[in-house]
């Protein structure tokens, strides 16, 4: 059943991305916000933010236990194919990613970065940075946020039940949406360990989903990096897996001076195919770890 609920949730969350629908953003913001005000001095406590988190997930796996020792655990499973749903997804990416492509063909550099702004880390908001600046920051955005949103939750929730899913989601939440910024940094170091494992075996993904021959020159910088962040990770193996210089944007220009227009679409179409083809490897390997009877 773990497979088939974890299907139905993924195809269902593909479909809400492309209408836009759905984003688990804001309810995870109005969640924290309990968290809104701290006495002075403790703005930097982050217990208060582990216990939004942790109480619920520990519900999820008491629920669970529970309905499997009454004999009532698929009465459960349609509970959790909606957090699953809630869980994922990245809705409203879709159509800023088109309008970036289409204003990066036009050569509307300054519309592009306009159409994606939003979806960058407030470090990365700067408008008078260089395309290829740019387009790296709106890649790794996508690669980073499509990990946080889909490939996270599949792995915790593979291994240790919807309430592993929902305490890695939620993890990974603080760090982006926590009302007390000073806390923040606390949190994301914690989400580092979160996503360890997992940022590795996509990474490892990657050779299988893409180019192999320039994965395995590229993943020797990554593997098995103890201490490389999951944004260097995900990004220098994706980089080695994508033919074309689809992450390279500086050597497309040398090489393609005239196909500079179509880069910033072909490479987002590019990363997009990738991290797709992975999900698949992923549900591929998840379906004969059923039928092997691990899972």
């Amino acid at each position: 059943m773990v497979l088939v609920i974890l299907l139905l949730a993924y195809v269902i969350r593909r479909k809400l991305d492309r209408q836009g629908a759905y984003s688990a953003d804001g309810f995870w913001r109005a969640w924290f916000q309990q968290g809104a005000t701290s006495k002075a001095g403790h703005e930097t406590s982050p217990t208060r933010g582990y216990a939004l988190v942790v109480l619920p997930a520990i519900c999820l796996v008491l629920l669970t236990v529970l309905a499997e020792q009454l004999g009532f655990r698929l009465a459960v499973y349609p509970l959790e194919m909606v957090l699953l749903v809630l869980l994922m997804g990245v809705p409203g990416w879709q159509e800023s990613l088109k309008a970036y492509s289409e204003a990066w063909g036009h050569g509307d550099m300054q519309g592009a970065w306009h159409h994606v702004k939003d979806r960058l880390p407030a470090d990365e908001r700067g408008a008078a940075v260089s395309p290829e600046v740019m387009h790296l920051s709106v890649s790794k955005a996508l690669i980073v946020n499509v990990f946080d949103r889909f490939f996270l939750v599949v792995f915790w929730y593979v291994v240790g039940g919807i309430g592993a899913a929902v305490l890695a989601r939620g993890v990974s939440a603080l760090a982006e949406h926590w009302p007390q910024a000073g806390a923040r940094p606390g949190y994301r170091k914690l989400t580092f360990w979160v996503g360890w494992i997992p940022a590795r075996l996509l990474a490892c993904t990657f050779g299988v989903a893409g180019d192999l021959s320039g994965w395995s020159r590229k993943v020797r910088q990554v593997l098995p990096g103890l201490k490389k962040s999951t944004t260097e990770v995900l990004m220098i193996s994706a980089n080695g897996s994508l033919t074309g210089y689809a992450l390279d944007p500086e050597r497309f220009s040398e090489l393609h001076p005239a196909d500079w227009p179509s880069f910033g679409g072909r490479s987002l179409i590019a990363i997009r195919d990738l991290l797709s083809r992975s999900m698949l490897v992923w549900i591929c390997a998840i379906a004969l770890l059923v039928i092997a009877g691990v899972v």
